[in-house]
């Protein structure tokens, strides 16, 4: 569990590896913020891209291989003080938690199924990165920084826990644009408008977070596009 967390603390477009330098082993490992391992050691890269350890010797066991963990995230957290935000928005504010998924596990696989077969880190996973787009939504969605408010409004100001969004009932008509509309174009509405921040393209990682969050707090209503 603990290896699992440390996967996903550090999150980035590129995947965990390592890279070897040379075929040789040697003594103790060290660890590098950034850079090549030493010649006859070999890299362990975090999936910042970024952050690495050089080991002169690999580990054999679990014990081993959490020590090259912690080492990895001791370096992450030092160089990211500000990235313990998780916690902080639990504290603050309430979003819903994903769907569990662990269904999937079991007799009922199949070998040769099109997306092969499900293990429980691969639930793990799902859950894990969803709440994380959500949390991430819930942060953006309470501070008018980060929305870009030039009068200090956030969404939460109007919409608690992001009440009355109705994210299940997009695409509709909706009145104040005159046209059927999805959700990201309400939101850029409520930016222009109440918020007075720029509009945000569709790929915005703060639009995607704002989606993720209001329709996380929607679980369990069913859709009904259209709907006013």
């Amino acid at each position: 569990m603990r290896t699992f967390v440390i996967v996903a603390a550090a999150l980035a477009a590129a995947a965990c590896g390592s890279k070897k330098s040379s075929p040789s082993g040697g003594a103790a490992g060290t660890g590098t913020a950034a850079g090549s391992a030493a010649a006859g050691s070999t890299e362990v890269k975090l999936c910042d891209n970024v952050t690495t350890v050089s080991l002169d010797t690999l580990p054999k066991d679990r014990a081993g291989g959490q020590a090259v963990a912690d080492a990895l995230m001791a370096q992450w957290r030092q160089a990211h003080p500000d990235q313990e935000w998780e916690a902080a928005v639990k504290r603050s504010w309430s979003v819903k938690p994903p769907a569990d998924n662990r269904a999937v596990l079991g007799d009922g696989q199949r070998a040769g199924v099109t997306y092969g077969r499900y293990t429980e880190r691969d639930v793990l996973i799902w859950a894990r990165e969803s709440e994380r787009a959500a949390m991430e939504g819930a942060r953006v969605f309470h501070s008018g920084d980060e929305l870009g408010s030039t009068i200090a409004v956030s969404c939460d100001m109007c919409h608690p826990d992001a009440a009355n969004t109705h994210p299940e009932t997009y695409p509709k008509f909706q009145v104040q644009l005159g046209r059927v509309v999805l959700l990201r174009d309400m939101i850029n509405w409520c930016l222009e408008h109440p918020v007075r921040a720029k509009p945000m393209a569709a790929d915005d990682p703060r639009m995607r977070a704002l989606e993720a969050y209001i329709l996380a707090q929607r679980k369990d209503v069913p859709l009904e596009y259209g709907k006013h």
